[in-house]
């Protein structure tokens, strides 16, 4: 298929355009290559995209309509999976208008694009940061989640209202896919595993929140691209038996879904600093801090529909993954 994989310089962005050219898909990349963090590490991920004959980049952003109608109209993608966002909880607080124009704005003209250019499915990234203020865990897509406490979890579920309405008025098949806590090589600077390796390795203390009473369903690279791309291989289809007396959020007469996409296993954080301090042999000294603003306790995903409904199911244990960073950190730094 031909697939526009918007965010192909970014961490989930660039796995995914792998994943799929190694298939023999055709790729159209779109990126801006903001500086929201190191440009440089941006640069090396769309470089090994580039070496493959089936990739087309676009350097574009998401904001700038005319030229998003130019992509559709010029590579006419039969699917599109819509990574790029401007991502980061607490970059919200000093940056609002940021992730409006890039998550909203440019969210809109993604969806008026797969409208008129005749795209059979959209996948886009959610999080699962929409869940918020909601301590019920594990957390389910079948269960409301009208809290979100930063302005990036609120832009996310912006997203997924826009797509179940473009999916009823205009039958555009949408899924949604919320996100927990990935990791893995090639991944963002600016996410805890990065920092702690970077820290630990140069001597520094680890800033450790809430005090390390954290709890994550930290998921692999690897499994993450599994379960996009399973989903992009299979539409979205009107749910048969959706009641409109006591709506399901995850499902719709519409042809729309919503999935969580992560790992089945809830880590203690400081259970993922003890098996990083394994797979760098060397000690963390940790800075105790309290919870910050925008920050939840615990994030546990059921992840059971995706497993039932297109047969996703996490393989990497976090001891395996964390290894699998460290290699790629100390290779890609000379650390």
């Amino acid at each position: 298929m031909k697939i526009l994989v918007t965010g192909t310089a970014g961490f989930i962005g660039m796995h995914t355009a792998e994943k799929l050219l190694a298939r023999g898909d055709t790729v159209i990349g779109l990126d801006n290559m903001n500086d929201y963090y190191d440009v440089t590490l941006k640069k090396a991920r769309l470089a090994r995209l580039m070496a493959h004959a089936n990739y087309r980049h676009v350097h574009a952003d998401l904001a700038d309509r005319p030229t998003i109608e130019s992509l559709f109209a010029m590579h006419g993608p039969e699917r599109v999976i819509h990574l790029a966002a401007q991502a980061g909880v607490r970059y919200a607080a000093t940056n609002p208008h940021v992730y409006v124009e890039s998550n909203i704005t440019g969210f809109l003209h993604i969806l008026e694009g797969c409208r008129h250019f005749g795209v059979n499915h959209l996948v886009y990234a959610s999080t699962s940061s929409v869940y918020g203020a909601n301590t019920d865990m594990p957390y389910t897509e079948h269960k409301s989640a009208e809290h979100p406490i930063t302005l990036y979890a609120a832009s996310k579920k912006a997203n997924e209202m826009m797509a179940h309405s473009y999916a009823h008025l205009y039958n555009i098949p949408c899924t949604g896919l919320r996100f927990f806590t990935v990791y893995g090589p090639w991944g963002r600077p600016d996410m805890a595993l990065f920092l702690f390796t970077k820290n630990i390795l140069e001597g520094r203390p680890i800033k450790v929140f809430n005090h390390g009473q954290h709890s994550r369903s930290f998921t692999y690279i690897d499994d993450i691209v599994e379960g996009v791309i399973r989903a992009c291989d299979q539409p979205a289809m009107p749910s048969g038996n959706w009641n409109s007396h006591i709506p399901d959020p995850a499902r719709s007469n519409a042809p729309y879904r919503l999935y969580n996409i992560g790992s089945s296993q809830n880590t203690p954080l400081l259970r993922y600093i003890d098996v990083l301090e394994e797979a760098l042999n060397k000690k963390a000294e940790l800075e105790m801090l309290p919870l910050q603003a925008g920050d939840v306790p615990d994030t546990f995903a059921d992840c059971s529909d995706l497993e039932t409904e297109l047969g996703y199911v996490p393989k990497v244990r976090v001891e395996e993954g964390v290894q699998a960073f460290v290699a790629w950190y100390r290779e890609h730094y000379s650390a």
